[in-house]
């Protein structure tokens, strides 16, 4: 299993708030169509005045992840719905094999 990581950022908890819902209602039921994709995490933080995010996508292979992102995956996809609420981010990503879990298989 491979583990796609992203960060942004939200200047204000509304945006934040935007960005949650684009995801909620956008991108993670997009990306649960995609053949090979196993799950995403939306990690959120407060801090001084901020939001801050980690996005935590699984596939099983970089194919999988290919036919979400293209054919450089290291590039970060960003939605323009995404942009307009994100006061930073990431533009590219890394990916991590899974090494060791204790999350039960599909």
């Amino acid at each position: 299993m491979i583990v796609r990581t992203w960060y942004g950022r939200a200047a204000n908890a509304a945006n934040a708030d935007a960005y949650t819902r684009h995801l909620e209602q956008s991108v993670f039921p997009k990306l649960g169509q995609i053949a090979g994709h196993r799950g995403a995490y939306l990690l959120r933080r407060d801090l001084d005045g901020h939001v801050e995010f980690l996005v935590l996508t699984m596939w099983e292979s970089m194919d999988a992840v290919r036919a979400f992102a293209g054919d450089n995956p290291r590039i970060a996809v960003v939605e323009p719905a995404a942009r307009a609420v994100l006061a930073e981010y990431d533009t590219t990503v890394n990916h991590y094999e899974v090494a060791l879990s204790t999350a039960p298989s599909r």
